[in-house]
């Protein structure tokens, strides 16, 4: 099972993220909102504007205050050094 830092000393599994999406949109703002009200959003932000939404696949979504793309080149990397 690979790791990926998500910022602040936070991972998650790499192979159990579904999709890593920007926050800036509509459709992934109500997305966000209706997982805090399910119980089922994981805030590892510590209190910084939310830059990464992660969707995994047990519908958790995970907010990252590192951008998506740079959590995307940390897969990559990850996937290409082995």
């Amino acid at each position: 099972m690979k790791l990926v830092n998500i910022g602040f000393g936070n991972t998650v599994a790499a192979d159990k993220i579904v999709a890593i999406v920007s926050p800036d949109s509509a459709p992934i703002k109500r997305m966000v909102q209706e997982a805090k009200d399910d119980g089922i959003a994981i805030d590892a932000t510590f209190g910084r504007k939310t830059r990464g939404v992660l969707i995994m696949d047990s519908d958790h979504i995970v907010l990252s205050a590192v951008q998506a793309e740079t959590i995307a080149a940390r897969i990559d990397k990850d996937i290409s050094q082995e």
